[in-house]
């Protein structure tokens, strides 16, 4: 499925595969569109699965050469997606799934867009890697250009969590930190690429294939379901890009005959945090129009107030029965609580928020028991690590099995069965 124009989402005008990301005509967002497959489902299969473990096993569905994958790019994707068992029963719920997007190499699902932004620029000639982030991509820019051996500059608000501007400037990037939110960052980089025509901004100028990285959760959630697609995911939304790609990669599948005859595209639940919801509002009024907000919120890595595809997640959630639900911090908190204390996952603010929203949901009545649920995880608790502080007891005592037993409240041993008594 080579990738053969970019099309516009509007008007569906179409353009060459160069770097650009806006139609000329109405200023709609460009996407790539693929020339039709000729290949049998049963071939492709075959194919994919002799492919790296990694998301390079899908490239007859990316926008790169699939006959040549990029050779300087970290081994990214192939992540685990885990039965949740305990998770299910805490909510009340029949079958819960996990996709953990921490086992990553910066340990969030943005190497996936910037392996397939890198592989694209690459071919394009682009000499330098840049983005605007809210963290987790910069830290992704920072490390792929490194390993590209690529100067990266990469962009973020000055508030950002320190964890994550470590984290990039380890890498080797320069890192610029803007005095503003994120939406103005965005701006001042948009404004950058005008000028630098050496410079791959990964989520401006290349975004149309950057953007193709994140239907790669939904091509290896079916392969690893054994090659069917679930009743319904839940996943996090910030500029709605990742997911409205999620639901086009089981689109993908279900077109090329991968998956059962049949097959849906699922029920698709959006989270975001109710500091920053201009999707869930436009959601909650029954209208596609996204405005904009000024975000106040912990879950920073959500905190986009114009979100770009927020209208196209409206109405995708519209279409698939699905909904857009906000959650409050303490709710965030409560949700990476709830999935580190049933699967042992300790998820950042994003993965709080698609937690508690699940838990809202199943606290609605809205997932059927016979439902298997998909729940996006996308960045690791490391991050955000002070959005846990105060949120449990250390208890601190002295060497002694006496003082231990004195401050912790804990089952007394059971005395084991000796042999003949």
């Amino acid at each position: 499925m080579p990738a053969d124009a970019l099309k516009c989402k509007e008007c569906r005008t179409e353009y060459p595969l160069e770097a650009r990301y806006v139609c000329e005509r109405c200023f709609g967002p460009l996407e790539v569109a693929y020339a039709p497959l000729t290949a049998t489902g049963e071939e492709l299969r075959r194919r994919i699965q002799a492919g790296p473990h990694t998301l390079w096993r899908y490239a007859d569905f990316l926008p790169c050469d699939p006959d040549r994958p990029p050779a300087a790019a970290l081994p990214t994707g192939w992540t685990p997606l885990m039965r949740a068992d305990r998770l299910a029963e805490r909510l009340g719920l029949g079958q819960v799934w996990v996709k953990n997007e921490t086992a990553n190499p910066t340990h969030s699902f943005k190497d996936r867009v910037v392996s397939v932004a890198l592989a694209r620029a690459q071919e394009l000639g682009f000499e330098t890697l840049s983005c605007a982030s809210t963290g987790n991509l910069a830290n992704a820019v920072a490390a792929h250009a490194a390993a590209a051996g690529l100067p990266a500059y990469v962009f973020i608000p000055a508030d950002l969590e320190e964890a994550k501007i470590l984290a990039t400037g380890a890498y080797g990037a320069q890192v610029v930190a803007v005095r503003g939110n994120y939406d103005r960052v965005n701006r001042l980089v948009t404004e950058l690429s005008a000028d630098r025509p050496s410079w791959a901004f990964v989520n401006v100028n290349v975004r149309p294939y950057y953007a193709e990285g994140s239907k790669t959760l939904a091509y290896e959630t079916a392969e690893q379901l054994g090659w069917e697609v679930p009743d319904r995911v839940v996943a996090p939304v910030a500029s709605g890009s990742l997911f409205t790609k999620v639901a086009r990669g089981f689109e993908d599948f279900i077109e090329a005959g991968l998956v059962a005859e049949g097959s849906r595209v699922p029920v698709m639940n959006g989270a975001q945090a109710a500091g920053c919801a201009p999707v869930a509002t436009a959601w909650e009024a029954g209208t596609d129009v996204c405005r904009p907000v000024k975000p106040d919120t912990i879950a920073k890595s959500l905190a986009i107030g114009n979100p770009a595809d927020g209208p196209y997640a409206v109405e995708l959630a519209r279409r698939t029965a699905g909904a857009i639900d906000a959650v409050t911090d303490a709710e965030i908190r409560s949700g990476i609580r709830l999935l580190a204390e049933t699967t042992g996952i300790f998820t950042e603010t994003a993965g709080g928020v698609t937690t508690a929203v699940l838990a809202k949901l199943a606290e609605r009545g809205d997932i059927g028991r016979d439902e298997r649920v998909v729940l996006y995880i996308t960045g690791d608790g490391l991050k955000t690590i002070d959005t846990v502080r105060g949120t449990f007891e250390v208890a601190e005592i002295e060497p002694s099995v006496e003082a231990f037993e004195a401050a912790v409240d804990a089952p007394a041993p059971r005395v084991a069965a000796t042999a003949g008594v």
